[in-house]
């Protein structure tokens, strides 16, 4: 067989194929437009005007994907022709259903100020009507999770927990009262409490609330929480460990590791001040003896011990919710 890439269609021949293809996509018939305009494409004589009707052709026949390709394929050429694509490619996106990430791509555009004039309100529309199709879908997720998160709750199942949690945040739902009761549960798991505090944050929740973790309570606004890596302690312990780790990157990856899952599992409660050289020296020794370094010198004493204990707990805490 001829490879198509070495024959170059006569003038005729190309002329025909391309009438007929383009008649065929104005009269309807997109399956027959479609294989007359690939057939151009196949030898190399695929124009601006053949490709937009075979996205055209596409997306008639509901072949959105491999049109949502081509288009991704045509902007990246950056040619003259670019904001003939974009549209398209919005107008995709739209009808797909893709609205976030419709309303993420033209932000980049208004910011860059490059749109022509005469696409400025097509685009400013689909903008808004992207923006307005969204809310309803996240109103109707969001009741739809909430559920969904009241049931994983009633079965202990944390995995689905975590997962509705994560839809909720990403969708930016509100969380209603049964959420916030969710921190005093005693039954529900650290992890998921701490993935609820950090939707609340988000959210702006400005009331106290309470929560319960490891038999200890306290009241606290989430809107007022810092995040885990700018808590004093968790700082003050990783400098701590840099210094004793330097030189070993792998065993401060390791010992960085257990000190964020031990934060993230007990958060807000943290360390106090005073301990901190006591339980930095204890994820040193844990994180040698993880990788089989053996590099303790002495038995650990009994305080030691007992943080090397909860440290074990909370990293096996962490990693039966976080996959990492």
């Amino acid at each position: 067989m001829k490879d198509s890439t070495k024959i170059i269609l006569f003038p005729n021949t190309k002329k025909q194929l391309e009438e007929e293809g383009l008649h065929a996509l104005k009269e309807k018939r997109y399956k027959e437009a479609l294989d007359k305009l690939n057939c151009l494409i196949a030898y190399h004589e695929g124009s601006h005007e053949i490709y937009i009707g075979k996205l055209m052709c596409l997306m008639e026949l509901g072949n959105y994907k491999d049109a949502e390709r081509l288009s991704e394929e045509l902007l990246a050429k950056k040619d003259a022709h670019y904001y003939h694509y974009f549209h398209i490619y919005l107008t995709i996106l739209f009808q797909t259903s893709q609205y976030q990430h419709l309303m993420d791509l033209l932000e980049i555009e208004f910011e860059h100020n490059m749109i022509p004039d005469m696409l400025q309100e097509p685009f400013q529309q689909l903008y808004e009507m992207s923006g307005n199709m969204k809310i309803g879908i996240d109103e109707d997720n969001a009741i739809g999770f909430a559920k969904e998160l009241k049931e994983a709750v009633r079965e202990n199942d944390y995995l689905k927990q975590w997962n509705l949690i994560d839809n909720l945040r990403r969708i930016q739902a509100d969380p209603n009262e049964e959420n916030i009761r969710m921190l005093e549960n005693p039954q529900v798991h650290p992890v998921i409490k701490t993935a609820l505090l950090e939707w609340f944050k988000e959210s702006g929740v400005e009331r106290s609330v309470h929560i319960h973790k490891f038999e200890t309570k306290m009241m606290m606004q989430p809107s007022e929480l810092s995040r885990i890596s700018k808590e004093k302690t968790y700082i003050a312990i990783m400098k701590e460990l840099e210094k004793r780790a330097e030189a070993n990157p792998t065993l401060l990856n390791m010992i960085g590791q257990l000190v964020y899952r031990y934060f993230y599992v007990t958060y807000p409660f943290t360390p106090k001040e005073s301990d901190i050289l006591i339980f930095a020296e204890a994820v040193y020794l844990l994180g040698n003896d993880y990788l089989q370094m053996d590099t303790r010198q002495e038995e650990m004493d009994n305080a030691a011990e007992a943080w090397t204990e909860s440290i074990k707990i909370c990293n096996s805490l962490y990693l039966s919710i976080i996959e990492e």
